[in-house]
């Protein structure tokens, strides 16, 4: 031992003060080695965890209710398909209130009420009732249908669906509602749906200058409206939560037309078919240009040609007309949107749009670029070239598609919901809402 201090020398002040401070970085202080390390990683897991842990109180923000967004942000929201949630459609449940006869049943005294072209509103109440969505615990449901129908009201003049009591009918349906039960007033609407199945939507009003001045009524902003009318714009008749429906066409009509007119199975010896509203003069006694002409430029330019099978006048057995066409004109009239779409593919002729910006319904299930023509407003003078291409290319390939069933069932309402079909699609489309709805977001949170 007294060699091994001889060899290395006696331990000198400044040697000592060098050991300590080595001593005291190696040690990190007063800890040992081994704590620190655990004081480290304890540090790094509450850094990592820390979001995880600072949760927002789940049942403050189910009381809360469902506050307007700004008009820019349902626009967007309208146009854009949200992600079907892990509930989905097979859990959904609808709650139907059951409002009193003034509301919709009266109106179907006049049986025009559930068959013309606005009676989305009755049949879908009607498939409601029966299907196993409907569920007649309102605590359990994750939507609330409020079936009031405002088209049944018929012009004793021209015998077209008069709107103008349309506002006053649904907000006093609303305070009912709202006065009666408690679910309208916990989301302020947010999970309530409508239908409005109009020129212009929950505007209501045929004229689109006066339906954008007139605007949605204050009580539906917050809620969901079912609606023929769609663009892929900003519009103030779309500023609501929405989704685009077809417009109803009786199913049992569309029956008596023979399955031999598929489109690629039969002889279709019309090329180019409408009948329909078409203006000598495009401004008519209004002082406005119906369809911005663009159907008087129609009977101007092709009017004259053989191709074209053009008629202003109504035919009751115009449907057997559209199973011999090719082609089926659908230019816009007052609104975009026309029930010549519907009937169109339901009896296999491929509709050529012309209604610039329409948004058109349940994109999901009808592939519309594949199975119909889109002209813009402005090539309409152009038809007679542009359909030339398509009969030479492609055509034959677009018949093909259009007689896809399913495409045909997703645009028929039917008395009861079969799986697939316009009703099947609307709640398919609600079922990607469920963050609209109070038990949606009580479920989301648990």
């Amino acid at each position: 031992m007294k060699m091994m201090r001889f060899l290395h020398g006696r331990e000198t002040p400044e040697k000592s003060r060098r050991k300590k401070k080595r001593n005291s970085k190696n040690n990190l202080g007063p800890c040992s080695y081994g704590a620190c390390k655990w004081l480290l990683c304890s540090a790094l897991c509450l850094y990592f965890l820390a979001p995880h842990l600072i949760r927002f109180n789940p049942t403050a923000s189910l009381h809360r209710p469902h506050v307007l967004n700004s008009i820019s942000s349902q626009s967007s929201r309208a146009l854009t398909e949200q992600p079907i949630t892990n509930r989905g459609l097979r859990d959904l449940k609808i709650y139907v209130y059951e409002l009193p006869p003034k509301y919709n049943s009266d109106w179907l005294s006049d049986e025009r009420c559930s068959r013309h072209l606005f009676a989305a509103e009755v049949a879908i109440h009607h498939a409601l009732m029966t299907s196993e969505f409907r569920t007649l615990d309102p605590y359990e449901a994750d939507f609330f249908f409020v079936p009031v129908y405002v088209s049944c009201n018929f012009s004793t003049v021209n015998g077209f669906p008069a709107i103008g009591h349309a506002r006053s009918l649904l907000s006093s349906a609303v305070q009912l509602v709202s006065s009666e039960h408690p679910f309208w007033n916990r989301s302020w609407g947010s999970d309530h749906v409508f239908v409005t199945s109009h020129d212009y939507g929950a505007c209501f009003h045929a004229m689109e200058e006066r339906a954008i001045e007139d605007g949605i009524p204050e009580f539906l902003k917050n809620s969901i409206v079912l609606q023929t009318f769609g663009v892929n714009y900003n519009h103030p008749c779309q500023d609501v939560e929405n989704v685009v429906i077809p417009p109803y066409i009786p199913p049992e009509s569309l029956q008596k037309t023979p399955e031999e007119a598929a489109p690629v199975a039969a002889k279709r010896d019309i090329w180019v078919f409408f009948r329909g509203k078409m203006e000598v003069h495009p401004k008519n006694f209004s002082g406005r240009y119906y369809s911005k002409a663009v159907r008087s430029v129609i009977w101007h330019k092709f009017g004259g040609d053989r191709r074209f099978y053009l008629k202003r006048h109504r035919f009751a057995g115009y449907q057997l007309e559209i199973a011999r066409s090719v082609f089926c004109l659908c230019p816009l009239g007052w609104a975009p949107w026309s029930p010549r779409l519907v009937e169109s593919v339901a009896l296999g002729c491929v509709p050529v749009i012309i209604a610039n910006g329409i948004r058109l319904p349940f994109p999901e299930a009808v592939p519309w670029p594949e199975i119909s023509l889109r002209v813009a407003e402005a090539d309409v003078a152009k038809l007679g070239e542009i359909l030339d291409h398509v009969t030479s290319t492609n055509l034959t390939a677009i018949q093909r598609r259009l007689w896809d069933p399913n495409i045909r069932r997703a645009l028929l309402f039917n008395g009861q919901v079969q799986e697939g079909d316009a009703t099947w699609q609307i709640l398919r489309s609600l079922a990607q809402k469920l963050d609209r709805s109070y038990r949606g977001s009580e479920v989301s949170t648990q």
